[in-house]
């Protein structure tokens, strides 16, 4: 069995880079995921004014070396991905000797569904990526 997972989302913020004592990349950035919300009779469920309404998970996405440059700087607010990786769970002690857990996105695969804004109107600079899936 394998550990895979695809999510598509709206980035919810500018990805946070560091970068390891020994000289690795690392990209954390939030994904927001949507899906239709649904009723207690199984219908898609609407608000007053009949647009219908959705349910919104956020998922910490996690990359590291080359695809954590690539993410660094071309990943903007609001921009569309695809995110292929695997899920990590992680367990740890607090100071007050309570148990926390956390589970993120270890991105393997990032492509581009839209361009961030400040690419939107340039016109392929050798430095950009190619096209709007652009695997990395």
């Amino acid at each position: 069995m394998q550990n895979i997972v695809i999510l598509a989302g709206n980035v919810g913020a500018t990805p946070e880079t560091r970068t390891t004592q020994g000289n690795t990349k690392i990209a954390i950035f939030s994904l927001a995921t949507s899906r239709p919300k649904f009723d207690s009779d199984g219908k898609i469920a609407k608000d007053g004014e009949g647009r219908r309404m959705e349910e919104t998970e956020w998922h910490r996405i996690t990359c590291f070396g080359a695809l954590a440059k690539t993410v660094e700087k071309y990943v903007e607010k609001g921009q569309k991905l695809l995110i292929e990786g695997r899920i990590h769970y992680t367990k740890w002690t607090d100071q007050q000797d309570v148990e926390r857990y956390g589970v993120e996105i270890i991105a393997e695969k990032v492509t581009f569904l839209t361009r961030g804004k400040s690419q939107q109107g340039t016109n392929g600079a050798a430095d950009e990526p190619e096209g709007e899936d652009v695997p990395f």
